[in-house]
């Protein structure tokens, strides 16, 4: 098996993630045992748009510097998840993509589309004016690590302004992410996904986050 390196694509991964308001113990550990990671990935920030759909948690989508990216959830294994890298696109969307891939990744009734193509102002407002779905405004502060061979990563995102702060471990390795969790002192914290966190900061979910 060869070692995970930040930023490389590699077959698709397991995840644990959790969201809330304070890990700075974990945090602080994760930084303690991480081996070192290129400075690129120290400090990264980014401001994203993820469309949630009230019908589907099984397709994560965000835009992030004009171009769509969709994952897909595959399984989850030992209270791990697995996603997969479904499509890409860039703007102008074409009619048949947004008839073909995109509104049924949402999983929502297909508005009406009179355009041979979508340009990102345009694509929005089919957002906006849908009743089941909704384009949210995130910013990420980014710190990484890598700590047992696994990609590790302690967020700030701010959801609609709303701080909240992310913790995770991704691997293609269970078994590696699981050592991590404890080394981390993470067990027994709720695994949370990115769509999961989202829908309950904006209320499309009643639940809380992990603290």
């Amino acid at each position: 098996m060869s070692a995970l390196k930040i930023g490389e694509i590699s077959k698709p991964r397991f995840e644990f993630r959790t969201f809330g308001q304070d890990f700075s113990e974990s945090a602080e550990r994760m930084a303690r045992l991480s081996n070192p990671v290129p400075e690129k990935v120290w400090h990264r920030e980014s401001d994203e748009i993820y469309i949630m759909s009230r019908t589907n948690d099984l397709n994560n989508t965000k835009i992030r510097d004009g171009k769509m990216d969709v994952k897909a959830y595959v399984q989850t294994v030992d209270g791990l998840e697995q996603w997969d890298p479904k499509l890409k696109a860039e703007f102008p969307i074409s009619r048949a993509q947004l008839t073909e891939e995109i509104f049924p990744a949402f999983m929502v009734e297909l508005p009406e589309l009179t355009q041979t193509e979508y340009s990102f102002d345009e694509f929005i407002a089919l957002i906006d004016a849908h009743a089941d779905l909704q384009a949210v405004n995130i910013h990420k502060e980014r710190f990484g690590y890598m700590v047992n061979d696994t990609i590790c990563e302690v967020a700030n995102v701010l959801v609609n302004g709303a701080k909240i702060v992310s913790i995770n471990s991704e691997s293609t390795e269970l078994e590696d992410i699981q050592k991590t969790i404890k080394d981390v002192k993470l067990e027994g914290v709720e695994n949370i996904n990115y769509l999961q966190a989202i829908k309950r900061v904006i209320g499309m979910k009643n639940l809380p986050l992990a603290n």
